[in-house]
């Protein structure tokens, strides 16, 4: 099944699913607008003599090594909801596309047996008032074998779709917190939802192998920024210490190169994960995971570009 046909496949499932409402953002639903109109505003330069033949997606970063720059990103709540083991589907499918499984709230009960596929899988942490808990989840995930452990940096208030408030009773945590929790946490470990300067250079300090930029799949706050327009002040602000990640609304390989000239490792995808699995369990997650792989390797070439390591910002342009 094409991208196109299985993501208007699974939206239609999903749409008419209880859990449909998760689709949805926080409020007034401008996050996701600007997301669209964000990405739309970079267009891609050409250079077609002497591009190359061929153009490499294999990714090795920290202990992972991936066949692509794009992996899952962060989500638990819906996925149970779409078909009778999805969350085994997902990583399955993962694995076949040489991928990444991040999973978020609830913690999946089956963990152990999701790594246990071999997929490379990050596990968030929500930031619960409850500080005790916190820090069980913390020694639970790592007991259950996970590659990476990632922080909601963004969820101090919780999440929150449309009018409703999905997860409750959080707190945002203090920079004495965060430190215990590096000095607890033998993986590498990322912190979600950096959106500024301040953040990110918080993060550097707090020990983050990691961040990832991101708005949350509009499920915070209303009227945050898409992550390309920060990324010049994080990049800025990091100065390579840590690696990037991003998401918020690509749906494309277009928008994969995108994020990679702008400076990220790995690019997330949170809503096509799902209308894969409902589209066509295990196989539509991998279909949709090789095809926009193959978006970004046909891009590649034709922007003069053999490895990932040579998109940078001179491949792509703001339009206007």
């Amino acid at each position: 099944m094409e991208i196109t046909e299985l993501y208007c496949k699974g939206k239609a499932d999903l749409i008419d699913r209880k859990i449909g409402f998760t689709l949805g953002a926080v409020e007034t639903g401008w996050v996701m607008k600007n997301n669209r109109n964000v990405l739309d505003s970079y267009y891609i330069r050409q250079r077609a003599i002497d591009a190359p033949a061929v153009a490499s997606t294999d990714i090795a970063l920290l202990d992972v090594s991936l066949s692509t720059p794009v992996i899952m990103s962060a989500m638990t709540m819906p996925i149970p909801a779409i078909r009778d083991g999805a969350l085994m589907m997902a990583a399955r499918g993962l694995k076949e596309a040489g991928s990444m499984m991040w999973t978020g709230t609830p913690i999946p009960d089956n963990l152990k047996e999701l790594a246990g596929t071999g997929v490379p899988i990050i596990q968030n942490l929500k930031p619960f008032s409850d500080r005790d808990k916190l820090y069980k989840d913390l020694d639970r995930i790592q007991e259950a074998g996970v590659t990476w452990i990632g922080v909601e940096i963004d969820a101090g208030q919780g999440t929150k779709i449309g009018d409703q408030l999905v997860a409750k009773n959080c707190a945002p945590l203090s920079m004495k917190e965060l430190e215990e929790i590096r000095r607890r946490t033998k993986k590498p470990l990322v912190f979600k939802g950096i959106l500024s300067r301040h953040d990110a250079v918080r993060s550097v300090e707090a020990g983050a192998d990691v961040i990832m930029v991101s708005n949350h799949g509009a499920h915070t706050l209303d009227y945050l920024p898409h992550p390309f327009q920060v990324m010049d002040e994080i990049m800025e602000a990091v100065k390579g210490k840590v690696h990037i990640m991003v998401d918020g609304g690509f749906r494309r390989g277009s928008d994969v190169m995108k994020g990679l000239a702008l400076g990220a490792d790995l690019v997330g995808l949170g809503r096509p994960v799902l209308y894969g699995l409902a589209a066509d369990g295990q196989s539509g997650v991998r279909d949709l995971m090789l095809q926009i792989t193959d978006e970004l390797r046909r891009l590649m070439i034709m922007a003069g570009a053999s490895r990932l390591q040579e998109l940078n910002r001179d491949c792509i342009a703001k339009a206007g």
